[in-house]
C-alpha cells in the first residue's frame, strides 16, 4: 500500500470530523486522498477518497437520519472506520481492504429509501472522484476502470464541467501567449 500514513490520517481526522458532522471538512480530507490517489494509480487511495467523499454527502443530509436503518448502518460505518484505523496502525493491508470493502457493503443490509439513498451517493461519489483523477491527466479508460464506472458515466460527468473549473484548460489570450514566446527567448 502506497501513502499508509497519509490514509490513516485521513482516517482518523475523518473520524474526528464526523463526531463533530463536519461534511465540509471530511469533504477536505477526500479531496486530500484524491490528490494522492491521482498521482499514484493506488487502489486502496482511491477507495479511501470514494469512501470518504461519501461518507461526507451523507453526513451533510439530514434527513438520512430520520430514515429507518440510519441508526444501524451509521454504527457500522463508525466500527468499520475504528478498525480500518486498526489495521492501518498494524500495518494489516489485508484487513484495511477488507474493512474499507464492509463500508460499502453496509449499504447492501439496508433496505428502503435509505438503502436507494446511500448507493446514490456512492455512485455519484466515484464518478465524482474519477473525474478528479481525469483531471490529474490520467486517461479517461484508465480513471473508469480504475472506480468500477462505465466511460460514459465519467465522459458524461466531465463534459458537464465549466471551462474555469478545469485550469488546464483555460486559454491565454494573444498578448499573454506572445509575452511568454519571449520570455523564452531572453
Amino acid at each position: 500500500m502506497q501513502e499508509a500514513e497519509n490514509i490513516l490520517r485521513i482516517f482518523q481526522e475523518t473520524k474526528e470530523a464526523v463526531s463533530r458532522g463536519d461534511s465540509a471538512e471530511i469533504k477536505n480530507l477526500s479531496n486530500q486522498t484524491n490528490n494522492t490517489a491521482a498521482l499514484t494509480n493506488d487502489p486502496d487511495n482511491i477507495a479511501t477518497a470514494v469512501v470518504v467523499y461519501a461518507l461526507s454527502k451523507i453526513i451533510e443530509r439530514e434527513d438520512y437520519k430520520n430514515l429507518p436503518g440510519w441508526n444501524k448502518f451509521y454504527g457500522v460505518y463508525i466500527d468499520c472506520i475504528d478498525k480500518v484505523i486498526n489495521s492501518l496502525k498494524r500495518g494489516d493491508d489485508e484487513a484495511f481492504r477488507k474493512h474499507v470493502k464492509m463500508l460499502r457493503d453496509a449499504i447492501n443490509r439496508l433496505s428502503g429509501k435509505l438503502k436507494d439513498y446511500i448507493q446514490d451517493v456512492f455512485r455519484k461519489a466515484s464518478i465524482n472522484k474519477a473525474s478528479k483523477i481525469y483531471e490529474h491527466g490520467i486517461s479517461m479508460e484508465k480513471t473508469a476502470s480504475l472506480l468500477g464506472i462505465t466511460l460514459f458515466e465519467l465522459a458524461s460527468y466531465a463534459g458537464q464541467k465549466e471551462e474555469a473549473e478545469l485550469p488546464q484548460t483555460k486559454t491565454i489570450d494573444v498578448r499573454m501567449r506572445i509575452k511568454l514566446a519571449m520570455e523564452m527567448f531572453e
